[in-house]
């Protein structure tokens, strides 16, 4: 059982040792997730004029002033967007200067099309419970094993993440830094307005709040969330966050209090260079190599390329199989949106990704896009992706480490993959089912990994491929961060090796967050005064990016605000949720 290879294909070098290596010492823990792009172009009102569509902010309080200047000017309004007190639009790109001139707006932006890999947010026909992607995968077997995620931190690096039904218990998510263009206020600060980061984290640890059979849970309900947020409420985020993300969670991965062993990032890039050198893929090797269980979506274009990081071969790269919401494995396939990989980088691993039941943020801008069409019901909803496929799969690391802890990151990469092949695949480049029961049962065999490792000195600017963030006014490009600092690659990628590229609260010379890990939550944790409006992208500013003013009053949030809630050194038991 111990020689089993899982889903490899030749072009991934392993070596077998004769005897298990120890997990090395995890350094760290991460965050980070990709940019947004516009839209595709939306049918014009005038024919003969190309509309697309924006997302157009009120200043505080003139929501109502906005929509009516809006109406007045003939503005197709598409969808208010209550939670960010701002609106939808469609409109010629060349009528935009004379929208930002109106006294009511705060900035006009183009409509963020999300990277994080979930294909679909979908109301529900056929829905796969939480409860059938875990048996699929094994998971009560585990479970009643007493393998629940126990002693485990799963760092999320992704939207942050809203306390609702099974995320609600305080002690299932800690939050380390938000690094997101939300942080600079105190009433979105660590949490999820978009909606993606907490889907996913009820994948991985919800807890059940029912003792009913099949109630919701996660993967791995004992387990801890260490809530990393990069992206704002529309998605959006910059590559130099992600990697600033993943390097402070392998620096601070094993701080007092702290356990994580497994990092998910349900995100992608289409990056135009090589892993050898991706900066992005460089930051999650070195978090592998430092003992973390990186998992990593592949992807929902199905081609052969992964998405970065993914395409990295020592990540543990998922893809996504559609379960066509039966539990018999006759009639399962690969989802038709799945990366598929290539014989030199495969998709290590087949995940349930199809037709998940997720939860719900009410109020958040998935909630918002949904509008009418609805969800499962109040609390869930459905969802499609590999970024659910790498959820699921993280939950399962979380469950075999905390049956057996003396794993390495390569041992439970090839232990997760021994399930069986979907029909017709054998042999493939989408590798192998998750099976979290067979792994935690299989001798573990002393694999290591010999791909090539990444340098991690390529460009900041390739990295980010398609993927763009900007204010409104100009588009960050070229190798600058979010503060509009230049980046030296080389430099960083040097430190990540050693002592690490965080120095307190300093990344890339620009103070991001607190300068030290204080127990259960960043308590004071901030950008150092700092606003968006006193950094620039020469010369572009951030002042229309900075919620500043912005309440949560125009959410329901279960009849409860967040405009005195700082969410440093709070707990959720008292954030009025119930």
């Amino acid at each position: 059982m111990g020689t089993q290879q899982g889903g490899s294909a030749p072009g991934v070098g392993w070596i077998r040792r004769r005897t298990p290596l120890l997990a090395a010492t995890a350094l760290a823990v991460g965050l980070a997730l990709p940019a947004a792009g516009p839209t595709a172009a939306s049918a014009p009102a005038d024919p003969s004029v190309s509309a697309e569509r924006f997302v157009v902010r009120a200043r505080a309080g003139q929501l109502t002033e906005l929509l009516t200047a809006l109406h007045g000017r003939g503005v197709t309004v598409e969808r208010t967007l209550g939670i960010i007190d701002g609106a939808v639009v469609s409109a010629s790109p060349s009528s935009v200067p004379a929208l930002r001139r109106l006294p009511s707006v705060a900035a006009v932006t183009p409509d963020a099309q999300l990277t994080t890999t979930s294909s679909t947010y979908d109301p529900v026909t056929d829905a796969d419970s939480a409860y059938n992607a875990a048996v699929l995968i094994g998971a009560p077997n585990a479970w009643a094993a007493g393998h629940r995620g126990q002693g485990i931190d799963v760092a999320l690096i992704d939207t942050g993440v809203a306390p609702v039904g099974p995320l609600a218990d305080p002690s299932t998510v800690l939050n380390g830094p938000d690094l997101s263009f939300d942080s600079q206020s105190v009433n979105t600060r660590y949490l999820d307005a978009n909606g993606h980061g907490t889907f996913m984290a009820g994948l991985i640890a919800g807890r059940a709040t029912s003792t009913a059979p099949g109630a919701y849970q996660g993967i791995a309900p004992d387990a801890r969330i260490v809530n990393v947020k990069v992206g704002d409420a529309l998605g959006r985020a910059d590559v130099s966050q992600l990697i600033a993300g993943i390097d402070w969670v392998v620096q601070h991965a094993q701080d007092d209090g702290l356990n994580i062993r497994v990092l998910n990032l349900s995100f992608g890039t289409n990056s135009a260079q090589s892993y050898a050198i991706d900066p992005l893929a460089h930051a999650a090797e070195v978090a592998w190599r430092r003992g973390i269980v990186v998992v990593a979506s592949a992807g929902n274009v199905p081609t052969a390329t992964l998405a970065m990081p993914a395409a990295d071969p020592y990540l543990l790269a998922v893809g996504a199989w559609d379960s066509r919401a039966t539990l018999t494995r006759a009639d399962d396939k690969v989802a038709w949106f799945s990366a598929t990989g290539s014989t030199a980088r495969p998709v290590d691993v087949l995940a349930p990704g199809t037709r998940i039941q997720g939860l719900r943020v009410p109020g958040s801008y998935v909630d918002s896009v949904l509008g009418s069409l609805g969800g499962i019901n109040a609390e869930y909803l459905r969802g499609s992706g590999t970024s659910q496929s790498a959820a699921i799969t993280s939950g399962a690391a979380a469950v075999l480490l905390s049956a057996r802890p003396q794993l390495t990151p390569d041992q439970v990469k090839k232990m997760l993959a021994l399930g069986p092949w979907l029909p017709g695949t054998k042999n493939s480049t989408v590798g192998r089912t998750l099976s979290v029961d067979k792994a935690i049962s299989v001798r573990a065999g002393g694999w290591v990994q010999s791909a090539a490792k990444g340098t991690g000195k390529g460009s900041l600017e390739a990295s980010r491929g398609l993927y763009h963030v900007t204010d409104g006014t100009s588009v960050l490009v070229g190798e600058r961060d979010i503060f509009g600092h230049p980046v030296d690659t080389t430099a960083l990628a040097a430190a990540r090796e050693t002592t690490g590229t965080w120095n307190g609260g300093t990344w890339n010379g620009a103070t991001w967050a607190g300068a030290s890990w204080a127990g259960a939550s960043w308590a004071g944790a901030s950008w150092a005064g700092a606003t968006w409006s006193s950094t620039s992208w020469s010369g572009a500013s951030w002042a229309g990016v900075t919620w500043s003013g912005a309440t949560w009053t125009g959410a329901s949030w279960t009849g409860a605000t967040w405009a005195d809630e700082a969410w440093a050194g709070a707990t959720w038991a008292t954030a009025g949720w119930s």
